[in-house]
């Protein structure tokens, strides 16, 4: 494969800067509300804080890519003395649990880094700085990566079974 120069963006995290205000996740469900900004659900959002609040421990996590198998990493990690299971801070969408999933049909999310602006409404709105822009420049391998109805039709397919989704499907033709 040959290879580009891409210009990457991140977003760095500075965990120990956020109070868990949670704007970062408002502002990721309005924009991503259809029509955009006209409504606000957090489950919709491609960043979830994740909060300990007895602990005062509040983590940003963005949406990552969708996972078709359940991982078998079950490690713990410890901050400030309390222990944390390994999924709590995991970016992928996976079938053992529900976050980064479309409420209303179960199809995975994920972080677009708002695209279509210079810089992330989330970066944008962090009233802390915990979300800290990143851009360089790589060389990267060009990468065919599969439309987003693929990557629907996939979890789809793994939540119900491919019979069940061309059931669906066969019975939604007939009626148009």
């Amino acid at each position: 494969m040959a290879k580009i120069r891409k210009k990457i963006k991140t977003v760095r995290i500075k965990a120990d800067l956020c109070n868990g205000c949670r704007a970062c996740e408002v502002i990721c469900s309005a924009y991503h509300a259809s029509p955009r900004y006209s409504s606000i659900n957090p489950a919709r959002s491609r960043i979830r804080i994740i909060r300990y609040p007895l602990q005062d421990i509040w983590v940003p996590v963005f949406a990552g890519e969708y996972a078709f198998a359940e991982c078998m990493g079950r490690d713990k990690y410890v901050i400030d003395g309390k222990e944390y299971e390994e999924c709590a801070f995991c970016r992928a969408v996976c079938p053992s649990r529900d976050v980064f999933k479309e409420p209303d049909s179960g199809l995975p999310l994920r972080c677009d880094m708002c695209e279509g602006e210079d810089t992330p409404l989330c970066v944008q709105h962090c009233l802390n700085q915990v979300l800290i822009m990143e851009e360089r420049e790589e060389d990267v391998e060009e990468q065919e990566y599969p439309e987003d109805l693929e990557v629907g039709v996939d979890s789809l397919a793994d939540k119900y079974g491919m019979d069940r989704l061309l059931e669906v499907i066969a019975r939604k033709s007939m009626k148009s």
